[in-house]
């Protein structure tokens, strides 16, 4: 074919046909390619077929012949149009729509077991209750700078001896700014470090370290008075605006050096709560020492000033607070006399705290108002998720346990988290198995439905445990301390079993100064801490510490304690992770089971666990004891999962014949479907504070049970 022709041909071309097309001289026709065509005899049979779906040509030629093309199947990197074609077809429509319902379906039933978890799950322990409490005594724990005086510093190096114990919680007893009248319970500034202790920096590198150690800390909130040195007191006697009215101030007769008091009430060292102010010209009241001198609660103003020394410190990241002397907040207004015990005394002389009943100098109606302001304080840092701020309060109330566990507050209005349960400390005045039974089910009877115990059996104002019941006694005092419910405080070294000093030789002259000996009387149970058998069991590099060591402190001390299986800290350090890991001892229910002249039993158990913990402990003479006898559906064996007695650990035990000696306690376990607290005859001696069940199965607790 010539030039000419091909021109004349294009020429005749319908525009339209050729528009938009492109050349694809070198370009694979894919369609092309993923087609595949059948030859059909007859287009009448073809045409009475139903057309396939994947069709795409069917001709029919002169001979009848019909020509069907077929996309060859989905395909990659196919265009929109072939992908939506397909994706609409019902083969590939219907399995699509399968699997979007399943996974809806799915989510939902997931959403809804998450929900139905949450809603059933008990509300988890919080670190106060999860953990011991350990008090330190900062002067005694540990001396950096070799001054003969423990320090921040010393604490902040010593905090992996918490992690060892297992210990979540430290209170620091007071580190404030102070003459040391009362060793630091005279507060000269609320939001300063004593230089004695150390630095503002050193105590925020001491709370860096403890939270990075996964601790909490506790500080000491003293809010009843001040020193006489603190700055609002001095603009107080100067009668300085808002200031006039921060502290009890009273007119009395002062003359030729001698004063009249407004009322007969006596401090708590002694003698008269009124002290004369030569630059006043009135007397202020001081239920403490005269160095000490009571705040006015009454005052709106110091109820906020003291509210912001809680926010500044809460502000450091300070855990919570342990309040002290919170009774004698507020005093009667009417100044009334306080009864005498002996009403055949002379009042003139009068001169002990013990000789008055205190109806007007404490627990004074609105005491309550000011604890709960302190808890929305608290409360308003406690918003942070893991950041819960702990509130506890100290009120010795001995026989009257019904105004301590007011502290408590109510199902509305929340007071403190718990308040201390000294009643542990008095254990020597009945050193016996139902002594101790008396003292546990007082408080357990005593405290409100669904509120958390705890116990202390020691401080830095009572003796040591080896002091008051004995040496052989401390390995099952902490026993105890550690396997009743709620939260146990320890006090530092009592871990150990330190022991008294004996300052008899070194304060005697102090027996002509009443009032500083009843202060300084509370030290023997303050010596320094026992760390190692070096010098000064490694407390202090000094020549000589601020009370003398310990002289069983070669043998006695964390060092040599951790090598040896038998000693008082590695039964406390096991104490302290069975009472973690064991869900009966960790949150479940305790029955007391036996009671005599020497023995208390219990057992810890939890719904749905099949695990239970029976602790027996001697506080008496060795006895022999047939608790099968008493409980005909305890098992006829149990083994000794923890003991005083290190040889007994893992042995076998008959239910019909457990033998202790005095001092002598045992953690035993066994295996049951028949728990102690279902049954009717122990209604009434079994406790929980917060209900939890197990679900085996899945390995969850729960509530509803």
């Amino acid at each position: 074919m010539s030039f000419d022709t091909n021109q004349a041909n294009l020429e005749n071309m319908d525009l339209e046909e050729i528009k938009g097309k492109t050349n694809q001289a070198f370009e694979e026709d894919e369609s092309q390619e993923r087609r595949s065509c059948k030859i059909s005899e007859s287009s009448e049979n073809t045409k009475a077929k139903e057309e396939p779906d994947n069709a795409v040509n069917i001709q029919s030629d002169k001979n009848d012949q019909v020509s069907i093309c077929y996309e060859a199947g989905p395909y990659a990197g196919m265009p929109k149009e072939v992908l939506i074609r397909y994706s609409n077809q019902l083969r590939y429509r219907l399995p699509r729509e399968i699997i979007f319902w399943l996974i809806l379906a799915a989510t939902i039933v997931l959403i809804a077991c998450t929900i139905t978890v949450i809603a059933l799950s008990p509300k988890c322990l919080d670190w106060w209750q999860a953990s011991p409490i350990y008090q330190i005594y900062p002067r005694s724990f540990k001396d950096s700078d070799g001054n003969g005086i423990g320090d921040l510093n010393g604490i902040t190096e010593n905090l992996d001896y918490f992690v060892y114990l297992n210990i979540k919680a430290i209170w620091l007893s007071p580190v404030y700014k102070s003459p040391m009248k009362d060793f630091g319970y005279d507060v000269e500034d609320f939001e300063e470090i004593d230089p004695i202790f150390g630095t503002m920096e050193e105590f925020d590198n001491l709370l860096e370290a403890v939270h990075d150690r996964g601790l909490k800390l506790i500080m000491d909130f003293i809010p009843n008075h001040t020193s006489d040195k603190h700055r609002w007191f001095q603009l107080s006697r100067n009668r300085t605006g808002k200031y006039t009215d921060y502290y009890i101030w009273v007119d009395c007769k002062h003359e030729l050096n001698k004063t009249t008091n407004p009322n007969n009430w006596v401090s708590l060292f002694g003698y008269s709560a009124w002290q004369f102010d030569e630059v006043r010209g009135q007397c202020y009241l001081h239920q403490f020492l005269k160095e000490q001198p009571d705040l006015n609660y009454r005052n709106v103003d110091v109820q906020e000033e003291m509210k912001n020394v809680l926010r500044f410190w809460l502000k450091k990241g300070v855990d919570g607070f342990r309040v002290d002397a919170v009774k004698y907040l507020l005093e009667a207004e009417s100044l009334r006399n306080e009864p005498q015990v002996n009403l055949t005394q002379n009042p003139n002389n009068i001169t002990s705290y013990d000789e008055l009943y205190h109806d007007y100098t404490t627990t004074q109606v609105g005491m309550h108002d000011i604890v709960r302001d302190w808890q929305h304080v608290l409360q308003e840092f406690s918003k942070e998720p893991g950041r819960y701020r702990f509130l506890m309060t100290e009120s010795y109330d001995n026989e009257e346990i019904y105004k301590t566990m007011m502290y408590y507050g109510t199902s509305i209005q929340q007071e403190a988290d718990f308040p201390f349960n000294f009643y542990l400390i008095d254990l020597y005045k009945e050193m016996s198995g139902n002594g101790v039974f008396k003292i546990v089910d007082y408080w357990m009877r005593n405290m409100p439905a669904g509120k958390w115990p705890n116990w202390v059996v020691g401080n830095h104002d009572n003796s040591r445990i080896a002091f008051r019941v004995g040496a052989k006694y401390i390995k099952l005092i902490n026993m105890l301390l550690l396997t009743l419910p709620g939260t146990p405080t320890t006090y530092y070294g009592e871990e150990l079993g330190m022991e008294n000093i004996n300052l008899n030789n070194f304060f005697k002259w102090l027996k002509f100064l009443p009032i500083l000996f009843q202060t300084a009387n509370r030290d023997p149970q303050r010596s320094p801490m026992q760390w190692d058998s070096s010098d000064n069991a490694g407390f202090s590099t000094a020549n000589k510490t601020w009370l003398p060591v310990h002289p069983n402190y070669v043998t006695v001390n964390v060092e040599v304690e951790k090598e040896q299986q038998n000693s008082t800290l590695t039964l406390y350090r096991e104490l302290s992770f069975l009472r973690r890991n064991a869900l009966p001892i960790h949150r479940g229910w305790m029955c007391y089971i036996w009671n005599d002249a020497d023995i208390f039993a219990y057992v810890r158990e939890l719904d749905g666990l099949s695990s239970v913990f029976l602790i027996v402990l001697n506080f008496g003479n060795s006895s022999e004891v047939n608790l099968a006898s008493k409980i005909s559906y305890l098992p006829k064996e149990a083994n000794v999962r923890l003991s005083t007695d290190i040889n007994k650990i893992g042995n076998k035990v008959q239910t019909a014949s457990i033998i202790t000696s005095a001092g002598e306690g045992l953690v035993l376990e066994y295996k049951t479907n028949n728990p102690v607290h279902t049954k009717a005859e122990f209604k009434d001696r079994c406790y929980i504070s917060q209900k939890a069940c197990y679900l085996n199965s899945f390995d969850i607790l729960y509530k509803n049970c």
